[in-house]
C-alpha cells in the first residue's frame, strides 16, 4: 500500500488563511516523512478564487528542505502552460535540492481560462505536452540541443533525471504513456490494463497488474465523527462545487465524479469522503488491502490546521501502529507505486 499526503492549498473565505495553511503544510510534510509515508502529492490550478496551489515547484522545494526521504510528486504538473526550457531548469534544481526524490506527473490540463491566461490554446495541449517531454529529456543530458531554432543548454544536470510520468484517464493517454513516458499515473487506476498491454507490445518491462487505485478521496480521524463532519462538510461541498464548475467550463457539463450540486452528505455516504473513529479507520484501511493507495488530505478546502492536527495525532497514535505493516518500501523509481 502507498500512503500519501496531498495538498490543494485552497483557502476559501470561510476557511483558514493561506499563510496558516502553507505553514501547516510544511509541518505536516515533515510529520508524514517521519512517520513513513511514501509520497506527498501536489496539484496545480490557476486563477482559482480560493487560491488553489498555482506553483507546485517552489512548494515542493520548500517541502524538500523540511523532509529527508518522502517522494515529492507533482500530481499533475500542467506542462502545456510552461515554457519548457525554463521548466527543465526549475525541475533540475528541485531534483538536486530534494536529493533525487522528485516524480513529475505531467498532465494536459482542461480549463480554458487557464490556457488563455498563459497565452496558450487548449486545442494545442497534446502537442504542447509532447514537446515538453522531448525538451526535458534533451535538456537533462546536459548537451546543447536545438529548440525552435535556438541553441539551448540546461545546467545543472540532475542525476538521476526525474522520472516523467503521464497522468490521465483516457485509453489513448494510457497507450501514449507507454510510448513517451517512464510510467503512467491514472487518477483511480483507469485503463491500467491498456497501459500494461501497450508496454508489453513494445517489449518494455511488465509494469505489473495494478496501478494501486486510490482509496477514499478524504479521510479524517475523529473521536466525534458526527460533530467533525458538520465542520468539514462545507469544505467538501466547496471543493466538489469548484471541480464541477471547472468541468462545466471545459466540457459544458459536470464530468467524472464531479456531478453538479452534489450534497456533501451524499458524498459521505458514497465513501469518497470519510470521517471515522480510529478503530473504524483501521478496519477501512486493512480492508483496502496491499494494492491500494491511502491518501490523507488534511487541509482539504482550507480546513483549520488545528482540526487537521487533531486528526493526524489520532492517526499516528491509534491507526498507524495497526496499518504501517502495509506500507510499501519508499522508492524513487519511475512508477509511483
Amino acid at each position: 500500500m502507498e500512503f500519501v499526503v496531498s495538498f490543494d492549498m485552497r483557502a476559501p473565505s470561510f476557511g483558514a488563511s493561506a499563510d496558516r495553511l502553507y505553514s501547516a503544510a510544511l509541518d505536516i510534510s515533515a510529520w508524514a516523512d517521519r512517520l513513513g509515508f511514501q509520497a506527498i502529492g501536489l496539484g496545480e490550478h490557476h486563477a482559482s478564487s480560493d487560491g488553489y496551489l498555482p506553483s507546485p515547484i517552489p512548494m515542493a522545494a520548500a517541502i524538500a528542505a523540511r523532509t529527508e526521504q518522502i517522494i515529492l510528486r507533482s500530481n499533475v504538473l500542467l506542462a502545456p502552460l510552461y515554457e519548457p526550457v525554463k521548466l527543465a531548469e526549475d525541475l533540475a534544481v528541485l531534483q538536486l535540492i530534494s536529493g533525487g526524490r522528485l516524480q513529475v506527473v505531467i498532465g494536459a490540463g482542461y480549463r480554458p481560462y487557464e490556457f488563455a491566461m498563459f497565452g496558450k490554446r487548449r486545442e494545442d495541449r497534446k502537442a504542447l505536452y509532447l514537446e515538453t517531454f522531448q525538451v526535458l529529456r534533451q535538456a537533462w543530458t546536459g548537451q546543447e540541443f536545438e529548440h525552435q531554432g535556438r541553441a539551448v543548454t540546461v545546467t545543472p544536470v540532475p542525476k538521476p533525471a526525474p522520472p516523467l510520468l503521464l497522468g490521465g484517464a483516457h485509453p489513448a493517454v494510457a497507450r501514449r504513456a507507454a510510448a513517451i513516458a517512464d510510467g503512467y499515473y491514472p487518477p483511480a487506476g483507469e485503463n491500467w490494463d491498456v497501459y500494461r498491454q501497450a508496454c508489453l507490445t513494445r517489449g518494455l518491462s511488465d509494469p505489473g497488474e495494478s496501478a494501486y487505485p486510490l482509496g477514499p478521496i478524504f479521510t479524517h480521524i475523529s473521536s466525534d465523527p458526527e460533530a467533525d463532519w458538520q465542520t468539514i462538510a462545507p469544505h467538501v461541498e466547496h471543493c466538489v462545487q469548484s471541480y464541477s464548475d471547472w468541468t462545466i467550463e471545459a466540457y459544458g457539463k459536470a464530468a467524472g465524479p464531479f456531478a453538479a450540486n452534489v450534497d456533501p452528505d451524499d458524498l459521505r455516504k458514497s465513501g469518497a469522503y470519510q470521517v471515522l473513529t480510529p478503530a473504524d479507520a483501521v478496519k477501512m484501511i486493512l480492508a483496502l488491502g496491499n494494492e491500494r493507495t491511502f491518501i490523507l488530505t488534511p487541509l482539504l478546502g482550507g480546513l483549520d490546521p488545528d482540526l487537521a492536527w487533531q486528526s493526524l495525532h489520532l492517526f499516528e497514535a491509534e491507526v498507524w501502529p495497526h496499518v504501517k505493516h502495509l506500507a510499501a518500501p519508499r522508492c524513487f523509481s519511475a512508477q509511483p507505486h
